[in-house]
């Protein structure tokens, strides 16, 4: 039998919370350690989500030996320097998406991992989901034949709160970073890297992005676009067309969920999947597939291809002229 892989979390946020729960939901994992700015949130959020040891010591938990992965869910600006530290600590490490603030961050924790040949990986959970596992193979398979136009959407509403991480600059806030990784991420999926990036942003009185769409262009006319909001509630669809066939994938579509596929003659097809928890214990089990193989990046979502998704939130940012502090 497979022994599971031992994590620690820091972080003490919600998707931290989340993450704590899917794993209990899995074999391939067990919760053995949190770490938190202070000793006394670390304490409460252990209890919390049943970790048996708790840090406000960061470095002290990294050099513990019985953690083989570490998960990073703290705030967007501090990706880069919590997994910096878990890398060289040799850990595996998964970091919340998005990945970093910029594509320069992205390439700095991809050489840092390549240099000490541990595990790296974007956890960017939707990725793994069983919905979007059977739409790789249906495009694999060559079902919707030449695919055309990806279309998808993430908003969520906020109420405006200037010293909510969504509304602070310092936090690497904005629609863009939080809600528009996922769709451009969907389209990076399917379409790949664009070779031509057209962007139109509304931003808001904090100095951050309240709305942001992308158009996206690729080899031979293909398209994708990428719209996300935390001023609309939006309905948080995505489609794949293409000359046979589409596919819907119903609201929420980045979490787990269902799909249709409509071949252009009408005749339908039902997928639908039944996943308890949030769906995060799927990024970690592919987490723990790849250490078990000896692998340092994932082939589903390879570090190549992270740097690629930043890259394109980076031009984003620069035609919008968002920048963050100490850019």
């Amino acid at each position: 039998m497979t022994e599971p892989l031992r994590w620690a979390v820091i972080g003490t946020g919600g998707i931290a919370r989340d993450f704590a729960g899917d794993l209990r939901l899995s074999g391939s994992g067990e919760l053995v350690a949190v770490g938190s700015r202070t000793a006394a949130r670390a304490e409460a959020f252990a209890a919390e989500v049943g970790a048996p040891r708790s840090y406000g010591d960061q470095a002290a938990m990294l050099a513990a030996d019985d953690i083989d992965a570490v998960y990073v869910a703290t705030p967007h600006p501090a990706h880069h320097a919590g997994a910096l530290a878990a890398i060289e600590a040799g850990k595996a490490v998964l970091v919340e998406k998005p990945f970093t603030i910029n594509r320069g961050e992205a390439e700095e924790l991809v050489a840092a991992a390549k240099a000490r040949g541990v595990f790296l990986m974007e956890a960017m959970w939707t990725r793994f989901l069983p919905h979007m596992v059977r739409i790789r193979e249906l495009l694999a398979e060559g079902r919707l034949g030449d695919v055309r136009l990806v279309v998808a959407e993430h908003g969520v509403w906020f109420r405006h709160d200037p010293v909510h991480r969504m509304f602070d600059p310092d936090l690497g806030g904005g629609a863009l970073l939080d809600l528009g990784v996922y769709p451009i991420s969907f389209l990076s999926m399917v379409l790949g890297t664009p070779s031509t990036v057209t962007a139109s942003t509304q931003f808001g009185d904090t100095g951050v992005d309240g709305q942001t769409s992308v158009v996206t262009g690729y080899a031979g006319g293909r398209q994708g676009v990428a719209t996300s909001s935390m001023e609309a509630f939006l309905p948080n669809r995505a489609s794949i067309a293409g000359v046979d066939a589409r596919i819907d994938i119903e609201p929420w579509w980045y979490r787990a969920t269902s799909f249709t596929l409509t071949a252009r003659n009408g005749a339908v097809e039902r997928y639908e999947f039944d996943v308890p928890g949030n769906g995060l214990r799927f990024q970690a089990e592919e987490v723990a597939r790849c250490v078990r193989a000896g692998l340092t990046e994932s082939p589903v979502l390879t570090l190549r291809e992270t740097v690629e998704i930043m890259g394109t939130m980076d031009e984003v940012r620069a035609q919008a002229g968002l920048r963050y502090p100490g850019e």
